[in-house]
């Protein structure tokens, strides 16, 4: 919980005495509660494990993945920031640890503890960017980019190791980008044929991230108003 940007620059008190109200729990992998007053009525911090928060079309039963989130994010920051409940959907993808604490218990240590609010804030205008960029790719870029760049967000730097999207199935990649299983396949394949990229079997590995890069950098040249 060190690692949560939510609760930077606690004293030792301070962190021993918030740390006590958590507990912890364990999900298998592909645990989806569909009791939306169980995340109405507490908040998250994943320890390990990736959970997607998605939402649902209820006509056409279509999926769109808002966030991949991982160790040290926390949720659901809205519940906590109005308390009025969120329609969205959480999903384990591996077996997952949480250590979790009822929002009103969390909000009575927060107003004992005001100058932990700017790290709050903080972390949640960092969502709000991702999910404004996210709409913005939506509504502006073509697919192909927008696998593009979910690539690139997911390289470690390092190391140039794709992580959080390298295991993944096409399906849950399309989710990610507002797109299809058979679509995002395409293209992954495109990408394999040109060396860019080596697939296999629920594994996803980058080859040459320069010229991953360059694609994405000769799309802004050509589109100068995307970001």
């Amino acid at each position: 919980m060190k690692n949560c940007h939510l609760f930077n620059n606690l004293d030792k008190e301070s962190y021993n005495e918030l740390l006590s109200r958590f507990h912890e729990e364990k999900w298998p992998t592909s645990t989806c509660v569909l009791n939306q007053q169980k995340w109405f009525n507490n908040f998250y911090i994943i320890l390990s494990g990736r959970v997607k928060m998605y939402q649902v079309d209820p006509e056409s039963g279509r999926e769109i993945t808002l966030f991949l989130l991982t160790e040290s994010d926390s949720f659901d920051l809205l519940c906590l920031l109005d308390g009025c409940e969120h329609p969205v959907f959480y999903e384990s993808i591996d077996k997952v640890k949480v250590l979790a604490m009822p929002l009103v218990d969390l909000r009575e240590w927060l107003n004992k503890n005001p100058q932990q609010y700017p790290n709050l804030l903080n972390y949640a205008g960092k969502q709000m960017r991702l999910l404004e960029n996210f709409v913005s790719d939506i509504a502006f870029i073509d697919i192909p980019t927008r696998l593009i760049k979910l690539l690139i967000r997911n390289v470690k730097l390092d190391s140039d190791n794709l992580v959080l999207i390298n295991d993944l199935p096409n399906k849950e990649i399309a989710k990610l980008i507002g797109s299809t299983g058979p679509v995002v396949n395409r293209h992954l394949q495109i990408l394999k044929k040109k060396g860019i990229i080596e697939v296999s079997r629920n594994h996803l590995e980058i080859k040459n991230l320069a010229l991953l890069l360059r694609i994405i950098k000769l799309q802004k040249f050509r589109n100068p108003g995307q970001k």
